[in-house]
């Protein structure tokens, strides 16, 4: 079993890649924020709890997401892998999820997109007016860089060498083809080669 986990700054087109790598490879594509409110709505026992827990205002432990996604990365269709977009956030997660990995037997392969700063704002900025999106003023976008900065940048550091830095500069068929390139494990550890281009690996 091969984790794969994307990082990258909000706007760096991390949510994007992943789950055009996920169709690519055949792989369960898995953000926390899809999986809770999945859990939510399914009212398991977990899903329960994260329910009254958000009922009162109040944010979800890192407890609570790392229990619904060790359920979730337990279901059979992980058994080849998958692709985590969006957790870890923090150290602290990024810690228990390497136990919950190793108790597993899974491998961790660590991508960041990388994208400047001034980039992600002149994005946010051509965002505006285009598709509606209320949390993409520049304020908005600021805070979010900020908590960004301070919780989930020192993953980094955290992952040291094990990191795979991919320019998120470009289209978007060009950083595809920089994170197929950096992760050239995937056609013999992952997948059947019917279902990856041969050029989108080998680029």
């Amino acid at each position: 079993m091969n984790a794969i986990i994307l990082l990258g700054a909000p706007g760096s087109g991390k949510g994007t890649q992943a789950m055009r790598l996920a169709e690519s490879l055949g792989l369960p594509h898995i953000s926390t924020g899809v999986i809770l409110r999945q859990a939510v709505a399914d009212g398991t026992e977990l899903g329960k709890v994260a329910r009254d827990i958000m009922a009162a205002g109040s944010l979800v432990s890192d407890e609570i997401v790392l229990g619904i996604v060790e359920e979730r990365i337990a279901a059979p269709d992980c058994g080849r892998g998958f692709i985590l977009d969006g957790y870890p956030r923090n150290q602290a997660q990024a810690r228990a999820l390497g136990e919950v990995l190793s108790t597993l037997g899974a491998t961790e392969w660590i991508a960041n997109i990388d994208v400047p700063p001034e980039e992600l704002t002149a994005r946010v900025r051509g965002r505006r007016g285009t598709d509606g999106r209320q949390d993409d003023s520049e304020e908005a976008f600021r805070r979010r860089l900020e908590v960004y900065e301070s919780e989930s940048l020192p993953l980094l550091d955290y992952y040291g060498n094990r990191t795979v830095n991919i320019s998120g500069l470009g289209s978007r068929d060009d950083v595809f083809g920089r994170l197929c390139a950096a992760l050239p494990f995937a056609a013999a550890q992952l997948v059947t080669p019917k279902l990856v281009t041969p050029k989108l690996v080998t680029q």
